[in-house]
């Protein structure tokens, strides 16, 4: 749903609402409402339109910069900056939009989240003040169209989370340390055989799973967006080359002396995320994690 309201043509204001339902909890939509990999995503309203994000910090105080390209017309600059955040709950963020140095328009953007273990709404309202020209029905269109892209992404993301008891450059460390991840990555039973390994943003790892029966199975991820101690991105492929199975980002937040890590998977299809989910991907990156922890814990 969709409604706005005019106040003062003069001034162009307006103030439009957008609702979606969501057929996934709200921790997972909000983890696709916020994490930098999974509004990469989403954020172009159409194919014809590319997004680049040049900075991208989601938390409170921190600001997001991205440019929408789109072939033969000027670049347009957004800068959103986190204002608000509660989990799974609300967000409030400003977004200024500008082309060729001018400003376009302002706007206060404030998100609620609701729902039950199965399924969430999402409630958008955007406080805009159009400055070089009336932008309400370019707003309509691109939130819009940008929200359609985030309910059908949420819907296939997975989200796992689990807290270690160690502090998160340890943490990090083990993850991001080329000769340790191969010792833990996987599932319980499972080990890795590398080809290639370079954990640095553009880098890549080819390698091998073999699982207990001693099935191998080909993956290949590649690396961006790597935030020391913080968060890293990588794209998930079916072997070395292969078809893109996931866009995928890991997050560490320090809380209460301990670690919580977050493993967020955006499947390429809704296919494949019902499939992964079917033969137990979430149980089994669940163990990943857990050998991460044990990992940790027997250093």
């Amino acid at each position: 749903m969709t409604t706005s309201i005019d106040h003062g043509g003069a001034g162009r204001f307006a103030t439009l609402t957008f609702e979606r339902e969501v057929a996934a909890p709200p921790s997972t939509l909000w983890q696709a409402w916020t994490a930098p990999a999974a509004r990469a995503v989403w954020a172009a309203p159409t194919p014809a339109v590319t997004v680049e994000f040049l900075e991208a910090d989601t938390r409170v105080g921190g600001r997001e910069i991205s440019l929408c390209k789109v072939a033969g017309q000027p670049d347009i600059r957004c800068e959103a900056g986190w204002l608000e955040l509660r989990p799974a709950e609300r967000s409030v963020n400003y977004e200024v939009i500008s082309s060729e140095g001018v400003t376009q328009s302002a706007a206060l953007v404030t998100a609620s989240v609701s729902g039950t273990s199965e399924s969430s709404r999402l409630r958008v309202t955007v406080q805009l003040s159009s400055l070089a020209e009336d932008m309400e029905a370019g707003y309509r269109q691109g939130f819009g169209a940008g929200l359609d892209n985030l309910t059908g992404v949420a819907q296939r993301t997975m989200i796992l989370q689990r807290m270690i008891k160690a502090p998160r450059s340890v943490v990090w460390g083990a993850w991001m340390n080329p000769e340790a991840l191969p010792q833990w990555w996987g599932p319980d039973g499972f080990s890795c055989r590398t080809q290639r390994i370079d954990l640095r943003s553009g880098g890549e790892w080819v390698f091998d799973m073999i699982g207990p029966d001693g099935t191998v199975y080909p993956n290949h991820h590649l690396y961006h967006d790597v935030r020391p101690e913080e968060r890293f991105g990588y794209t998930l492929l079916w072997g070395e080359n292969g078809p893109k199975h996931a866009d995928a980002w890991g997050a560490f937040e320090e809380v209460d002396g301990g670690t919580q890590v977050t493993l967020g998977m955006v499947f390429a299809t809704a296919a494949e995320f019902q499939e992964a989910k079917g033969f137990g991907a979430i149980e089994l990156g669940l163990q990943t994690l857990g050998k991460l922890d044990r990992f940790i814990a027997s250093r």
